[in-house]
């Protein structure tokens, strides 16, 4: 007969869910920021034509939407829904 390939399946309660750490959230909220912030930067130069007003762009970008992100993923980390 065949194989049959056994599985262990493991379920958490509310109790045993991991909870992300502070220092993991700002990780992934840097990580994020450098990837979209380059695309940021990437798509003002092409539109605007000046590296100086692409930089600026992304700058202000980099900063309001890591602050923005750390923020929101702190507030989803609260919320029991779907984990």
């Amino acid at each position: 007969m065949g194989n049959v390939i056994h599985s262990e399946v493991s379920i958490e309660t509310e109790e045993q869910a991991p909870s992300e750490n502070i220092k993991r959230s700002l990780v992934k909220t840097i990580s994020w920021r450098a990837v979209g912030t380059i695309t940021t930067v990437a798509i003002s130069y092409i539109i605007t034509g000046t590296m100086a007003l692409a930089f600026s762009i992304g700058g202000i970008e980099l900063v309001s939407k890591m602050v923005l992100y750390f923020f929101h993923e702190r507030a989803w980390e609260k919320i029991k829904w779907g984990k």
